[in-house]
Protein backbone atom coordinates (compact mmCIF):
# COMPACT_ATOMS: atom_id res chain seq x y z
CA UNK A 1 0.00 0.00 0.00
CA UNK A 2 1.48 3.45 -0.60
CA UNK A 3 2.33 5.45 1.62
CA UNK A 4 1.53 8.48 2.92
CA UNK A 5 3.65 11.71 3.06
CA UNK A 6 5.61 12.46 6.16
CA UNK A 7 3.52 14.93 8.76
CA UNK A 8 6.93 16.77 9.62
CA UNK A 9 5.69 20.01 11.55
CA UNK A 10 8.45 22.48 9.91
CA UNK A 11 8.34 20.83 6.64
CA UNK A 12 4.53 21.18 6.38
CA UNK A 13 5.31 24.71 6.88
CA UNK A 14 7.40 25.07 4.25
CA UNK A 15 5.15 23.45 1.54
CA UNK A 16 2.16 25.74 3.21
CA UNK A 17 4.21 28.93 2.10
CA UNK A 18 5.17 27.70 -0.86
CA UNK A 19 1.25 27.25 -1.65
CA UNK A 20 0.53 30.30 -0.53
CA UNK A 21 3.47 31.88 -2.39
CA UNK A 22 2.38 30.59 -5.93
CA UNK A 23 -1.81 31.55 -5.14
CA UNK A 24 -2.58 27.82 -4.84
CA UNK A 25 -5.66 28.83 -2.95
CA UNK A 26 -9.22 28.56 -3.65
CA UNK A 27 -9.76 31.83 -4.54
CA UNK A 28 -6.50 31.91 -6.91
CA UNK A 29 -7.88 28.19 -8.77
CA UNK A 30 -11.24 30.10 -9.31
CA UNK A 31 -9.50 33.23 -10.96
CA UNK A 32 -7.50 31.03 -12.81
CA UNK A 33 -9.68 28.70 -14.07
CA UNK A 34 -12.71 31.09 -14.14
CA UNK A 35 -16.09 30.01 -13.58
CA UNK A 36 -16.70 27.50 -16.25
CA UNK A 37 -13.20 25.55 -15.85
CA UNK A 38 -13.58 25.40 -12.18
CA UNK A 39 -16.97 23.84 -12.34
CA UNK A 40 -16.02 21.87 -14.79
CA UNK A 41 -13.45 20.25 -12.56
CA UNK A 42 -16.19 19.79 -9.51
CA UNK A 43 -17.79 17.75 -12.32
CA UNK A 44 -14.27 15.65 -12.40
CA UNK A 45 -14.30 17.19 -15.98
CA UNK A 46 -10.41 17.96 -16.99
CA UNK A 47 -10.32 19.34 -20.66
CA UNK A 48 -10.90 23.34 -19.36
CA UNK A 49 -8.80 23.16 -16.83
CA UNK A 50 -5.96 21.66 -18.67
CA UNK A 51 -6.31 24.29 -21.56
CA UNK A 52 -6.14 26.98 -18.77
CA UNK A 53 -3.06 25.90 -17.30
CA UNK A 54 -0.61 25.65 -20.09
CA UNK A 55 1.50 28.71 -19.38
CA UNK A 56 3.76 26.63 -16.85
CA UNK A 57 3.31 30.02 -13.96
CA UNK A 58 3.53 27.98 -10.64
CA UNK A 59 -0.14 28.16 -9.80
CA UNK A 60 -0.58 26.50 -12.75
CA UNK A 61 2.07 23.72 -12.27
CA UNK A 62 0.18 23.51 -8.81
CA UNK A 63 -3.10 22.82 -10.55
CA UNK A 64 -1.82 20.42 -12.94
CA UNK A 65 -0.01 18.64 -10.04
CA UNK A 66 -2.27 18.43 -7.34
CA UNK A 67 -5.95 18.71 -8.80
CA UNK A 68 -5.18 17.16 -12.39
CA UNK A 69 -2.70 14.71 -11.49
CA UNK A 70 -0.69 15.21 -14.85
CA UNK A 71 3.20 14.77 -14.42
CA UNK A 72 5.31 18.13 -14.57
CA UNK A 73 8.84 18.60 -15.51
CA UNK A 74 10.71 18.68 -12.18
CA UNK A 75 12.42 22.18 -13.40
CA UNK A 76 8.66 23.31 -13.12
CA UNK A 77 8.10 21.65 -9.90
CA UNK A 78 11.37 23.23 -8.31
CA UNK A 79 10.13 26.77 -9.02
CA UNK A 80 6.73 26.20 -7.47
CA UNK A 81 7.79 23.68 -4.47
CA UNK A 82 10.57 22.59 -2.22
CA UNK A 83 10.62 19.82 -4.93
CA UNK A 84 13.27 17.69 -3.31
CA UNK A 85 12.05 18.07 0.40
CA UNK A 86 8.51 17.07 -1.03
CA UNK A 87 9.97 13.82 -3.01
CA UNK A 88 11.78 12.86 0.37
CA UNK A 89 8.30 13.19 2.49
CA UNK A 90 6.56 11.05 -0.07
CA UNK A 91 4.24 14.01 -1.70
CA UNK A 92 5.60 13.75 -5.04
CA UNK A 93 6.80 10.79 -6.77
CA UNK A 94 9.89 10.82 -9.61
CA UNK A 95 8.98 9.91 -13.22
CA UNK A 96 11.57 9.97 -15.19
CA UNK A 97 12.39 13.99 -15.65
CA UNK A 98 9.14 14.58 -14.59
CA UNK A 99 7.31 14.47 -10.91
CA UNK A 100 3.98 13.20 -10.30
CA UNK A 101 2.07 13.84 -6.99
CA UNK A 102 1.09 10.76 -4.71
CA UNK A 103 -2.03 12.77 -3.08
CA UNK A 104 -4.75 14.89 -4.08
CA UNK A 105 -4.09 18.03 -2.48
CA UNK A 106 -7.31 20.49 -3.15
CA UNK A 107 -7.29 24.30 -2.03
CA UNK A 108 -10.45 24.85 0.19
CA UNK A 109 -12.36 27.94 1.61
CA UNK A 110 -12.41 27.43 4.99
CA UNK A 111 -15.39 29.43 6.04
CA UNK A 112 -17.06 29.84 9.23
CA UNK A 113 -19.94 32.40 9.80
CA UNK A 114 -19.01 35.33 11.99
CA UNK A 115 -14.95 34.46 11.11
CA UNK A 116 -12.64 35.71 8.17
CA UNK A 117 -12.38 32.96 5.33
CA UNK A 118 -8.83 30.90 6.02
CA UNK A 119 -7.22 29.35 3.41
CA UNK A 120 -6.91 25.89 3.44
CA UNK A 121 -6.04 22.33 1.66
CA UNK A 122 -8.10 19.00 1.75
CA UNK A 123 -5.51 16.21 1.38
CA UNK A 124 -6.95 12.69 0.02
CA UNK A 125 -6.20 9.94 -2.52
CA UNK A 126 -5.80 10.81 -5.88
CA UNK A 127 -8.63 10.42 -8.11
CA UNK A 128 -11.60 10.78 -5.75
CA UNK A 129 -11.35 13.98 -4.29
CA UNK A 130 -14.97 14.36 -5.92
CA UNK A 131 -17.55 12.29 -6.66
CA UNK A 132 -16.80 8.76 -5.10
CA UNK A 133 -14.29 6.00 -6.21
CA UNK A 134 -16.79 5.78 -9.21
CA UNK A 135 -14.05 6.59 -11.94
CA UNK A 136 -10.81 4.70 -10.84
CA UNK A 137 -12.15 1.09 -12.51
CA UNK A 138 -12.96 -1.81 -11.68
CA UNK A 139 -10.06 -2.83 -11.00
CA UNK A 140 -10.02 -2.20 -7.42
CA UNK A 141 -7.17 0.04 -6.27
CA UNK A 142 -6.20 3.60 -7.35
CA UNK A 143 -2.13 4.28 -7.32
CA UNK A 144 -1.76 1.02 -5.23
CA UNK A 145 -4.69 1.85 -2.71
CA UNK A 146 -6.76 -1.09 -2.22
CA UNK A 147 -10.60 0.59 -3.27
CA UNK A 148 -12.17 -0.30 -0.07
CA UNK A 149 -9.36 1.58 2.03
CA UNK A 150 -9.51 4.92 -0.46
CA UNK A 151 -9.80 8.25 1.43
CA UNK A 152 -12.08 10.71 -0.03
CA UNK A 153 -12.05 14.67 -0.35
CA UNK A 154 -14.40 17.32 -0.23
CA UNK A 155 -17.81 16.58 -1.91
CA UNK A 156 -21.27 17.43 -1.98
CA UNK A 157 -21.69 15.59 1.11
CA UNK A 158 -19.03 17.48 3.67
CA UNK A 159 -19.46 21.19 2.10
CA UNK A 160 -23.43 20.12 2.75
CA UNK A 161 -22.68 19.43 6.52
CA UNK A 162 -20.18 22.02 6.63
CA UNK A 163 -23.17 24.82 5.80
CA UNK A 164 -25.52 22.77 8.67
CA UNK A 165 -23.06 23.08 11.26
CA UNK A 166 -24.08 25.24 14.54
CA UNK A 167 -20.63 27.64 14.42
CA UNK A 168 -20.67 29.37 17.73
CA UNK A 169 -17.73 29.31 20.31
CA UNK A 170 -17.28 26.06 21.96
CA UNK A 171 -14.80 24.39 23.97
CA UNK A 172 -14.51 21.08 22.55
CA UNK A 173 -16.05 19.57 19.37
CA UNK A 174 -15.84 15.84 18.11
CA UNK A 175 -15.63 15.15 13.89
CA UNK A 176 -16.70 11.39 14.08
CA UNK A 177 -15.99 9.76 10.72
CA UNK A 178 -13.62 12.12 9.91
CA UNK A 179 -12.23 10.99 6.74
CA UNK A 180 -9.58 13.16 4.65
CA UNK A 181 -10.71 15.70 7.65
CA UNK A 182 -13.40 18.73 6.44
CA UNK A 183 -15.23 18.97 9.43
CA UNK A 184 -12.20 19.06 11.78
CA UNK A 185 -10.97 21.36 9.43
CA UNK A 186 -14.29 23.65 9.92
CA UNK A 187 -14.26 22.82 13.43
CA UNK A 188 -10.73 24.10 14.28
CA UNK A 189 -11.62 27.66 13.48
CA UNK A 190 -14.05 27.84 16.47
CA UNK A 191 -13.32 24.83 19.17
CA UNK A 192 -10.91 25.26 21.97
CA UNK A 193 -10.01 21.55 20.64
CA UNK A 194 -11.37 19.40 17.64
CA UNK A 195 -11.17 15.75 18.26
CA UNK A 196 -11.57 13.79 14.86
CA UNK A 197 -12.06 9.72 14.81
CA UNK A 198 -12.44 7.09 12.01
CA UNK A 199 -12.56 3.48 11.48
CA UNK A 200 -10.06 3.74 8.75
CA UNK A 201 -6.32 4.67 10.03
CA UNK A 202 -5.27 5.67 6.80
CA UNK A 203 -8.33 8.59 6.68
CA UNK A 204 -6.80 9.54 10.35
CA UNK A 205 -3.51 9.93 8.53
CA UNK A 206 -5.18 12.14 5.58
CA UNK A 207 -6.82 14.44 8.80
CA UNK A 208 -4.08 15.43 10.48
CA UNK A 209 -2.23 15.68 7.02
CA UNK A 210 -5.42 18.29 6.06
CA UNK A 211 -5.15 20.11 9.52
CA UNK A 212 -1.28 20.47 10.05
CA UNK A 213 -0.72 21.74 6.02
CA UNK A 214 -3.62 24.27 6.66
CA UNK A 215 -2.09 25.38 10.05
CA UNK A 216 -4.02 23.92 13.09
CA UNK A 217 -2.74 22.47 16.01
CA UNK A 218 -5.61 22.77 18.26
CA UNK A 219 -6.72 18.77 16.96
CA UNK A 220 -6.11 15.23 18.12
CA UNK A 221 -6.95 12.13 16.02
CA UNK A 222 -8.82 8.50 17.51
CA UNK A 223 -9.51 5.42 15.83
CA UNK A 224 -12.11 3.03 16.47
CA UNK A 225 -15.70 2.97 15.45
CA UNK A 226 -18.75 5.31 16.34
CA UNK A 227 -17.92 6.95 20.24
CA UNK A 228 -15.81 3.75 21.08
CA UNK A 229 -12.69 5.74 20.86
CA UNK A 230 -13.98 8.70 22.89
CA UNK A 231 -14.78 6.89 25.78
CA UNK A 232 -17.49 9.07 28.34
CA UNK A 233 -16.10 12.34 27.01
CA UNK A 234 -18.64 14.98 26.21
CA UNK A 235 -18.75 17.46 23.41
CA UNK A 236 -20.21 21.22 22.63
CA UNK A 237 -20.62 19.86 19.43
CA UNK A 238 -20.23 16.03 17.39
CA UNK A 239 -20.60 16.57 13.39
CA UNK A 240 -20.88 13.48 11.58
CA UNK A 241 -20.96 12.70 7.83
CA UNK A 242 -20.72 8.88 8.71
CA UNK A 243 -20.33 5.78 6.40
CA UNK A 244 -24.45 6.15 6.12
CA UNK A 245 -24.95 3.77 2.74
CA UNK A 246 -27.29 0.98 3.41
CA UNK A 247 -25.30 -1.46 1.41
CA UNK A 248 -25.65 -5.66 1.30
CA UNK A 249 -21.70 -5.94 2.23
CA UNK A 250 -19.17 -3.70 3.72
CA UNK A 251 -16.94 -2.93 0.56
CA UNK A 252 -15.78 0.57 1.13
CA UNK A 253 -14.79 1.79 4.43
CA UNK A 254 -15.92 5.44 3.76
CA UNK A 255 -19.51 4.84 2.90
CA UNK A 256 -20.59 1.45 4.13
CA UNK A 257 -20.97 1.25 7.70
CA UNK A 258 -20.85 -2.66 8.13
CA UNK A 259 -24.13 -3.00 10.10
CA UNK A 260 -27.94 -4.12 8.97
CA UNK A 261 -29.80 -1.44 7.30
CA UNK A 262 -29.97 1.76 8.71
CA UNK A 263 -28.73 0.66 11.81
CA UNK A 264 -24.98 2.83 11.82
CA UNK A 265 -27.20 6.07 11.18
CA UNK A 266 -29.69 5.09 14.00
CA UNK A 267 -27.12 3.98 16.42
CA UNK A 268 -25.22 7.47 16.47
CA UNK A 269 -28.55 9.09 16.95
CA UNK A 270 -29.26 6.97 20.07
CA UNK A 271 -25.41 7.54 21.44
CA UNK A 272 -25.03 11.05 20.93
CA UNK A 273 -27.19 11.60 24.22
CA UNK A 274 -24.47 10.60 26.32
CA UNK A 275 -21.63 12.72 24.62
CA UNK A 276 -23.22 15.90 24.57
CA UNK A 277 -23.10 18.80 27.50
CA UNK A 278 -25.71 20.26 28.17
CA UNK A 279 -27.04 23.05 24.90
CA UNK A 280 -24.26 20.80 22.95
CA UNK A 281 -25.23 19.66 19.26
CA UNK A 282 -25.03 16.44 17.47
CA UNK A 283 -25.14 17.11 13.21
CA UNK A 284 -25.25 14.57 10.97
CA UNK A 285 -25.78 13.22 7.51
CA UNK A 286 -27.92 10.31 7.41
CA UNK A 287 -30.29 7.52 5.18
CA UNK A 288 -33.18 5.94 6.37
CA UNK A 289 -35.12 3.24 5.04
CA UNK A 290 -38.68 3.11 3.71
CA UNK A 291 -39.75 0.07 5.45
CA UNK A 292 -42.99 -1.41 4.16
CA UNK A 293 -46.22 -0.87 6.34
CA UNK A 294 -44.19 1.87 8.67
CA UNK A 295 -44.14 5.59 8.67
CA UNK A 296 -41.00 6.82 8.05
CA UNK A 297 -41.88 9.80 10.37
CA UNK A 298 -42.63 7.01 13.33
CA UNK A 299 -39.42 5.36 12.58
CA UNK A 300 -37.08 7.93 12.83
CA UNK A 301 -38.99 8.89 15.98
CA UNK A 302 -38.24 5.72 17.65
CA UNK A 303 -34.31 6.39 17.19
CA UNK A 304 -34.73 9.54 19.32
CA UNK A 305 -37.71 8.52 22.25
CA UNK A 306 -36.17 8.43 25.21
CA UNK A 307 -32.77 10.21 24.44
CA UNK A 308 -33.70 13.71 26.10
CA UNK A 309 -32.75 15.36 23.19
CA UNK A 310 -34.45 18.00 21.10
CA UNK A 311 -34.16 16.44 17.60
CA UNK A 312 -35.07 18.54 14.16
CA UNK A 313 -35.14 15.90 11.13
CA UNK A 314 -35.00 17.11 7.66
CA UNK A 315 -35.89 14.47 5.06
CA UNK A 316 -34.06 15.84 1.33
CA UNK A 317 -34.67 13.30 -1.16
CA UNK A 318 -36.13 9.55 -1.82
CA UNK A 319 -35.25 6.96 -3.65
CA UNK A 320 -36.80 3.92 -4.65
CA UNK A 321 -34.82 0.42 -4.47
CA UNK A 322 -33.67 0.08 -7.64
CA UNK A 323 -32.46 4.22 -8.22
CA UNK A 324 -30.02 3.76 -4.76
CA UNK A 325 -28.95 0.63 -5.40
CA UNK A 326 -27.50 1.65 -9.39
CA UNK A 327 -26.28 5.21 -7.47
CA UNK A 328 -23.78 3.22 -5.54
CA UNK A 329 -22.94 0.99 -7.83
CA UNK A 330 -21.75 3.39 -10.02
CA UNK A 331 -20.14 4.72 -7.24
CA UNK A 332 -18.30 2.12 -5.98
CA UNK A 333 -16.89 1.21 -10.26
CA UNK A 334 -18.99 -1.54 -10.67
CA UNK A 335 -20.75 -0.45 -13.83
CA UNK A 336 -17.69 -1.06 -15.34
CA UNK A 337 -17.70 -4.21 -14.37
CA UNK A 338 -18.27 -7.14 -16.86
CA UNK A 339 -22.16 -7.33 -17.47
CA UNK A 340 -22.96 -10.70 -15.53
CA UNK A 341 -20.77 -9.43 -12.29
CA UNK A 342 -22.64 -6.31 -12.42
CA UNK A 343 -26.04 -7.98 -12.43
CA UNK A 344 -25.25 -10.19 -10.09
CA UNK A 345 -24.11 -7.06 -7.39
CA UNK A 346 -27.54 -5.59 -8.56
CA UNK A 347 -29.57 -8.24 -7.56
CA UNK A 348 -27.85 -8.48 -4.56
CA UNK A 349 -28.84 -5.13 -3.49
CA UNK A 350 -32.36 -5.67 -4.35
CA UNK A 351 -32.27 -9.15 -2.60
CA UNK A 352 -31.34 -7.31 0.25
CA UNK A 353 -34.05 -4.50 0.40
CA UNK A 354 -36.81 -7.44 -0.75
CA UNK A 355 -35.35 -9.17 2.56
CA UNK A 356 -36.07 -6.12 4.98
CA UNK A 357 -39.61 -5.09 3.33
CA UNK A 358 -37.15 -2.06 2.44
CA UNK A 359 -39.86 0.21 -0.88
CA UNK A 360 -37.22 3.13 -0.54
CA UNK A 361 -34.05 5.32 1.26
CA UNK A 362 -34.47 8.78 2.70
CA UNK A 363 -31.45 10.86 2.40
CA UNK A 364 -31.41 14.36 4.87
CA UNK A 365 -29.91 15.75 7.61
CA UNK A 366 -30.30 15.36 11.74
CA UNK A 367 -29.77 17.68 14.16
CA UNK A 368 -29.86 17.02 17.67
CA UNK A 369 -29.54 18.97 20.90
CA UNK A 370 -29.37 18.69 24.19
CA UNK A 371 -31.75 20.98 25.80
CA UNK A 372 -33.12 19.53 28.95
CA UNK A 373 -36.47 19.83 28.44
CA UNK A 374 -38.79 17.68 30.52
CA UNK A 375 -40.53 17.03 27.16
CA UNK A 376 -37.52 17.40 24.15
CA UNK A 377 -39.23 19.27 21.12
CA UNK A 378 -39.20 16.93 18.23
CA UNK A 379 -39.99 17.90 14.50
CA UNK A 380 -39.61 15.30 11.91
CA UNK A 381 -40.85 16.66 7.99
CA UNK A 382 -39.69 16.47 4.72
CA UNK A 383 -38.49 19.25 2.60
CA UNK A 384 -37.38 18.53 -1.26
CA UNK A 385 -36.80 22.22 -1.57
CA UNK A 386 -34.21 24.92 -2.14
CA UNK A 387 -32.54 25.97 1.38
CA UNK A 388 -29.89 28.75 1.95
CA UNK A 389 -26.53 27.83 2.86
CA UNK A 390 -24.62 27.89 5.18
CA UNK A 391 -27.75 26.89 7.21
CA UNK A 392 -26.09 26.18 10.70
CA UNK A 393 -27.16 30.08 11.87
CA UNK A 394 -31.08 28.80 10.83
CA UNK A 395 -30.64 25.62 12.73
CA UNK A 396 -29.78 27.59 15.93
CA UNK A 397 -32.47 30.27 15.35
CA UNK A 398 -34.82 27.34 15.08
CA UNK A 399 -34.32 25.76 18.34
CA UNK A 400 -34.28 28.74 20.25
CA UNK A 401 -37.58 29.55 18.63
CA UNK A 402 -38.60 26.24 20.15
CA UNK A 403 -37.58 27.17 23.65
CA UNK A 404 -39.34 29.84 23.44
CA UNK A 405 -42.97 28.50 22.05
CA UNK A 406 -42.01 25.48 25.18
CA UNK A 407 -41.53 28.22 27.30
CA UNK A 408 -44.77 30.13 26.91
CA UNK A 409 -48.48 29.39 26.80
CA UNK A 410 -51.40 31.46 25.13
CA UNK A 411 -51.57 34.02 26.86
CA UNK A 412 -47.85 34.42 27.71
CA UNK A 413 -47.35 34.32 23.83
CA UNK A 414 -49.67 37.22 23.05
CA UNK A 415 -48.22 39.33 25.68
CA UNK A 416 -44.45 38.59 23.89
CA UNK A 417 -43.72 41.28 21.23
CA UNK A 418 -42.47 40.10 17.71
CA UNK A 419 -39.96 40.93 15.11
CA UNK A 420 -40.71 40.71 11.34
CA UNK A 421 -38.26 38.33 10.11
CA UNK A 422 -35.68 40.00 7.39
CA UNK A 423 -36.30 39.39 3.83
CA UNK A 424 -40.11 37.86 4.51
CA UNK A 425 -42.47 38.93 1.35
CA UNK A 426 -46.20 39.15 0.78
CA UNK A 427 -47.35 37.55 -2.21
CA UNK A 428 -50.98 37.73 -3.51
CA UNK A 429 -52.67 35.10 -5.51
CA UNK A 430 -55.87 35.65 -7.50
CA UNK A 431 -57.75 36.52 -10.58
CA UNK A 432 -56.54 39.69 -12.00
CA UNK A 433 -58.85 42.79 -11.45
CA UNK A 434 -60.09 40.89 -8.09
CA UNK A 435 -60.85 42.99 -5.27
CA UNK A 436 -59.70 40.67 -3.07
CA UNK A 437 -56.97 38.00 -3.21
CA UNK A 438 -58.35 34.11 -2.62
CA UNK A 439 -54.85 33.47 -1.31
CA UNK A 440 -51.96 35.69 0.97
CA UNK A 441 -48.57 34.28 0.95
CA UNK A 442 -45.98 34.66 3.22
CA UNK A 443 -42.68 33.81 1.57
CA UNK A 444 -38.93 33.86 3.62
CA UNK A 445 -36.42 34.03 1.31
CA UNK A 446 -33.79 33.00 4.07
CA UNK A 447 -33.03 29.73 5.65
CA UNK A 448 -35.60 26.99 4.74
CA UNK A 449 -37.42 29.42 2.57
CA UNK A 450 -40.69 28.55 3.58
CA UNK A 451 -44.00 29.64 2.30
CA UNK A 452 -47.14 29.56 4.31
CA UNK A 453 -50.74 30.81 3.71
CA UNK A 454 -52.25 33.50 6.07
CA UNK A 455 -55.51 35.30 6.14
CA UNK A 456 -55.98 39.10 6.49
CA UNK A 457 -55.16 39.17 10.16
CA UNK A 458 -52.31 37.03 9.78
CA UNK A 459 -50.95 39.13 7.14
CA UNK A 460 -51.97 42.22 8.79
CA UNK A 461 -49.99 41.06 11.86
CA UNK A 462 -46.68 40.16 10.28
CA UNK A 463 -46.79 43.32 8.84
CA UNK A 464 -46.83 45.39 11.84
CA UNK A 465 -44.44 43.40 13.48
CA UNK A 466 -41.82 46.01 14.69
CA UNK A 467 -41.31 44.94 18.56
CA UNK A 468 -42.67 48.23 19.70
CA UNK A 469 -46.64 46.24 20.86
CA UNK A 470 -47.29 43.08 22.37
CA UNK A 471 -49.28 40.48 19.97
CA UNK A 472 -52.16 41.03 22.05
CA UNK A 473 -51.82 44.92 21.41
CA UNK A 474 -51.51 44.11 17.92
CA UNK A 475 -54.81 41.75 17.70
CA UNK A 476 -56.96 44.18 19.54
CA UNK A 477 -56.10 47.05 16.82
CA UNK A 478 -57.07 44.70 14.03
CA UNK A 479 -59.89 43.66 15.63
CA UNK A 480 -60.93 47.31 15.67
CA UNK A 481 -60.32 47.66 11.93
CA UNK A 482 -62.14 44.42 11.48
CA UNK A 483 -65.01 45.54 13.79
CA UNK A 484 -64.68 41.87 15.45
CA UNK A 485 -64.35 40.64 18.69
CA UNK A 486 -61.15 41.38 20.42
CA UNK A 487 -61.56 38.16 22.44
CA UNK A 488 -62.74 35.84 19.71
CA UNK A 489 -59.86 37.04 17.80
CA UNK A 490 -57.01 36.35 21.24
CA UNK A 491 -59.23 33.34 21.49
CA UNK A 492 -57.72 32.02 17.84
CA UNK A 493 -54.57 33.45 17.00
CA UNK A 494 -52.21 31.66 19.38
CA UNK A 495 -52.46 28.79 17.17
CA UNK A 496 -51.27 30.66 14.07
CA UNK A 497 -48.64 33.06 16.11
CA UNK A 498 -46.70 29.76 17.29
CA UNK A 499 -46.58 28.44 13.52
CA UNK A 500 -45.39 32.16 12.58
CA UNK A 501 -42.67 31.83 15.46
CA UNK A 502 -41.93 28.16 14.51
CA UNK A 503 -41.49 28.83 11.01
CA UNK A 504 -39.14 31.92 11.36
CA UNK A 505 -41.65 34.33 9.67
CA UNK A 506 -41.53 36.39 12.98
CA UNK A 507 -38.90 36.25 15.59
CA UNK A 508 -39.59 37.58 19.80
CA UNK A 509 -37.57 40.35 20.09
CA UNK A 510 -36.37 38.68 23.25
CA UNK A 511 -34.16 36.25 21.05
CA UNK A 512 -31.00 37.44 19.83
CA UNK A 513 -31.01 38.29 16.72
CA UNK A 514 -28.54 37.23 13.77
Amino acid sequence: MTKLPAPDPARLASLREALLAADYTADGCLDLLGPTGYAALARSEAVPALRATRGGTPLETLVRLFLLQQPVPYPAAAAALPVEECLADGWLTRDGGDVRATVDVRPYANEVAGLDSSDAWVVSDLGCAVGGAGGIGAGGSAAGVARGELVLGVGGASTTLAGLAVRRPVRAALDLGAGSGVQALHAARHAQRVTATDLNPRALAFSRLTLALSGFDNTETAQGSLFEPVGERRFDLIVSNPPFVISPASRFVYRDGGMAGDELCRSLVRGAAAHLEPGGYCQLLANWQHVKGEDWHERLAGWVAGTGLDAWVVQREVQDVAQYAELWLRDGGDHLAPRTVYEARYNEWLDAFEAARVEGIGFGWITLRAGGAAQPTVRIEEWPHPVEQPLGPHIEQWFARQDFLRGHDDRALLAARYLLADEVVQEQVGPPGAEDPEHVVLRHNRGMRRATKVDTVGAGFAGVCDGSLTAGEILDAIAQLLREDPSRLRDRAPDSLRLLVEQGFVEPATLPQR
